[in-house]
């Protein structure tokens, strides 16, 4: 194959989220308004000044077996859950080994295999440290283990770009598609650690939401009283086919993913740049061969920070204009760090496919700085053709991905 602008296919998807264990559950909850945000009641955030985050709704320890989990990080753990749910979804292509890739991001891998392990050989010594440390702590371990685990030998890549890890693992599938080095590519996010360190870290910068008397009120984007994401965890993974390669096969196409923009700020490490965020959105627009007019929903990044959505809002109207639809699921699911592109991805690729909106929950008075038509109270329906899923991370990492409907 040759490297050119032919169309990449959604053929498959697997989750598991705060919502959710599955994409099903995931999406039925989220076109319902429900919050997946809960207290932590563990022993060590007895004392924190963050006591909430979106844990997973169901455990990866009633997914998989307690042998193959040992040996896993728990980040490692749920990119297996979501890319074998997201292969058995696609109808398990028969593909040549050498043809089939991998993408996962992830935003800081095994962190808290590192911390844990830290704690053993503080505590216990050398000898008690485990042999798997570091295929447990690496950040390239999901993407390794979902290689081994479904025969990939077309590749095993992981972005590594904050929150935007998770879409530019997907733009990655996108470009290793068009440029003829893949058939099929499992590309996607995963993140778990919800950990003492991490949470006091955001809480200290002042990124974090404080509401812990009301957990599942707490994450509000685009709210004029919005003070900060919650942590969470998840995973998301999606199967892309070459467009010939699935009609061959007779394979259900959910969507097509059809642009994609990757841009840098290079200025703050922390705040992001509406002009960056711009170009990126514009480059993605371009690239799917689209019209801003085309786009009628944006998938948000919607943080749920102060300074964060201003920016995004800024950039969103800038590059398309006011008119599309605007939807920020992590008032429902929290930031999903690493993860967070690939469920935004995964939630504009359904409310293609069944044309409807999910609600931004907690949105109680628009920040009037945001000129946007954010959903929110129930789910809306509506016709779309195409779709943008924003994602930006802490060191000027700009993502943006087109999504159209299935063709």
């Amino acid at each position: 194959m040759t490297a050119g602008n032919e169309a990449v296919l959604v053929t498959g998807l697997g989750a598991t989220t705060p919502l959710g264990g599955d994409v099903d559950s995931t999406w039925a909850a989220m076109l319902a308004g429900e919050s997946g945000i809960t207290p932590l009641e563990d022993e060590w955030a007895a004392d924190l000044p963050v006591r909430i985050a979106g844990r997973l709704k169901v455990d990866p320890s009633e997914v998989m077996g307690r042998v193959e989990a040992r040996r896993l990080d728990r980040c490692e753990q749920i990119a297996l859950i979501a890319a074998r749910q997201a292969w058995e979804h696609a109808g398990r292509p028969e593909v040549e080994p050498e043809r089939l890739a991998v993408a996962i991001g992830t935003g800081v891998g095994g962190v808290l295999t590192t911390l844990a392990q830290d704690d053993v050989l503080e505590t216990s010594g050398v000898r008690r440290v485990s042999p798997h440390t570091v295929p447990m702590l690496m950040p390239n371990g999901p993407a390794a283990y979902v290689s081994m685990d479904l025969g990939a030998r077309g590749g095993a890549h992981t972005p590594v770009s904050a929150c935007a890890s998770g879409a530019e693992a997907i733009a990655l599938g996108l470009d290793l598609i068009r440029l003829g080095r893949a058939d099929v590519v499992i590309a996607g996010g995963t993140e778990a650690c919800i950990n003492a360190l991490p949470l006091v870290g955001f809480a200290n910068a002042r990124a974090h939401s404080m509401r812990n008397d009301a957990p599942q009120e707490a994450s509000r984007p685009f709210d004029v009283d919005r003070d900060g994401f919650v942590f969470a965890e998840g995973a998301a993974v999606l199967v892309l086919e070459r467009a010939d390669f699935a009609a061959a096969r007779s394979a259900r196409v959910h969507a097509a993913l059809a642009g994609s923009g990757l841009t840098s700020d290079a200025g703050h490490i922390t705040a992001g740049s509406q002009e960056g965020q711009a170009r990126a959105i514009r480059m993605a627009v371009r690239s799917a061969g689209v019209a801003p007019e085309d786009i009628g929903l944006v998938h948000a990044h919607a943080t749920s920070t102060p300074l964060g959505d201003v920016t995004e809002a800024g950039s969103v109207t800038e590059a398309i204009g006011p008119h599309p639809a605007v939807t920020a699921t992590k008032s429902m699911t929290g930031h999903t760090f690493g993860a967070a592109g690939a469920i935004g991805a995964m939630a504009a690729i359904l409310a293609l496919r069944d044309q409807v909106v999910p609600p931004t929950i907690n949105l109680h008075q628009l920040d009037p700085q945001v000129k946007l038509d954010v959903v929110a109270g129930e789910a809306r329906k509506m016709q779309l053709n195409a779709a943008l899923a924003n994602s930006f991370g802490f060191g000027g990492h700009n993502a943006a991905l087109v999504f159209t409907t299935a063709p």
